[in-house]
């Protein structure tokens, strides 16, 4: 027996309209939801923070490449990570790179933050054809000042990511070795949305997303709602080249 109904045409016309309106009402909560994020508060940055980048030595200041608006995402890839970046933050970099140019026209600058060093990320964003800026923040107090990266003492204080070290379900033990590092060195990376503005020589912090929000998953699961399947229930990525095909 098939796992999905199976009816007439008015029936499915009917289920649709039925469907529409609670796709109505979402939307209008998602437009809501779209002004209430942009009345947050600026907040100035008041810390002097100095990245590597491809092409150097930049300020926070610098890395909005003379837009206005810097958007950024951090990848979990910390300096202990010996493998690469995680595979779903890695999922999500791959469909970065088309945005940028529609971005970049509407005075936005996207980019790519991760702790590990710069030569690291270079050679990564290389394998994975990835063309958005990749700066590193390694030896920097910004992801922790950001809340993008957490310190062992404050990876220690929080019950969920020790109970994850503890008794890590098997497919968080995989993505450890993925990934080349422990759990513990591992879970301290934060994947988050970032941004921030630019106003009268004034870099202000205005926005930060962290998983399990859905806007911080890979974009090809937006698509998969839309297909008629129920998604595998599997927590695993994979890189791109890494498929088994």
């Amino acid at each position: 027996m098939p796992e999905h109904s199976v009816g007439t045409q008015e029936e499915w016309s009917a289920a649709r309209k039925a469907l529409r309106e609670r796709e109505e009402e979402l939307a209008k909560l998602d437009e809501e939801l779209a002004k209430q994020r942009k009345e947050l508060p600026w907040v100035p940055v008041e810390k002097e923070y100095v990245f590597d980048t491809e092409e150097g030595k930049k300020t926070l200041a610098e890395l909005f490449d003379g837009r206005s608006q810097l958007l950024a995402y951090n990848i979990m890839y910390g300096p202990d990570y010996e493998l690469g970046a995680c595979p779903g933050c890695t999922n999500l970099g791959d469909e970065l790179s088309g945005p940028q140019v529609h971005l970049n026209h509407r005075d936005v600058t996207l980019i790519c933050f991760s702790r590990a060093p710069i030569d690291r990320l270079t050679a990564y964003k290389q394998r994975m054809g990835w063309t958005f800026p990749y700066v590193s923040t390694n030896g920097t107090d910004f992801p922790f000042d950001f809340g993008l990266a957490l310190t062992l003492e404050q990876a220690q204080e929080i019950p969920q990511v020790q109970e994850m070290i503890e008794s890590p379900p098997e497919w968080l033990e995989e993505w450890s070795r993925q990934i080349g590092a422990k759990l513990e060195d591992g879970l301290r990376e934060a994947p988050s949305f970032i941004a921030f503005a630019r106003d009268n020589g004034t870099v202000y912090h205005t926005y930060t997303v962290t998983a399990p929000d859905p806007f911080v998953a890979p974009y090809h699961s937006f698509l998969l709602k839309r297909t008629p399947k129920a998604p595998m229930n599997d927590f695993r990525a994979w890189r791109k080249d890494e498929y088994q095909d």
